[in-house]
């Protein structure tokens, strides 16, 4: 149930709300507490108060500019796009022996900004960063294909004795696991 939902929800069940005695609130209570989920004071609040969404009264701004933004791709292509969980926790040191070797330019500002960035935030500005770049289309080959069906690939048993089985033994091409 979307917020519009269960707003249009609260005000159909507001006039039901108003007119019950408080025994018959507290059975209308619990029968919108299981419908929106919200729980019973919230409720009580929205019916006797206004039921209409407050908007955000100012949008939030950026916290971490473009300099931020541009550190993190070169960061990222220099480690080979690594996940961003990895990648937060080296963001300064290697921001530091990039600017070392003359592949980018860091402020102190900036440092502290790398330090202070979490892990989500730095998967957002990956995502945004990665959807301008164009991606490759896989193909496999043929005789790639081909070879997979000729390496014989099985489950080895759970139970299986023999430390480091193999399907196969040594040359003599006996298989461990009967045909």
């Amino acid at each position: 149930m979307t917020i519009d939902e269960r707003f249009k929800y609260l005000r159909l069940m507001r006039h039901r709300y108003v007119e019950a005695d408080r025994k018959e609130k507290g059975v209308l209570l619990t029968e919108m507490e299981s419908v929106t989920g919200l729980h019973r004071k919230s409720l009580i609040r929205h019916m006797n108060g206004r039921l209409e969404r407050k908007r955000r009264r100012k949008q939030r701004g950026r916290t971490y500019g473009p300099k931020v933004d541009d550190a993190i791709r070169v960061i990222s292509e220099s480690l080979n796009h690594i996940c961003p969980e990895r990648l937060t926790p080296s963001l300064v040191s290697m921001a530091k022996h990039l600017a070392a070797h003359g592949e980018m330019r860091v402020s102190g500002e900036l440092l502290d900004q790398l330090d202070r960035i979490s892990i989500s935030t730095v998967g957002r500005i990956l995502k945004r960063i990665r959807q301008d770049e164009p991606r490759l289309v896989r193909r496999g080959s043929p005789r790639a294909h081909r070879l997979k069906r000729e390496v014989p690939m099985r489950r080895i048993p759970w139970d299986e004795q023999e430390a480091g089985a193999w399907p196969f033994r040594g040359g003599s091409g006996a298989s461990l696991w009967p045909e």
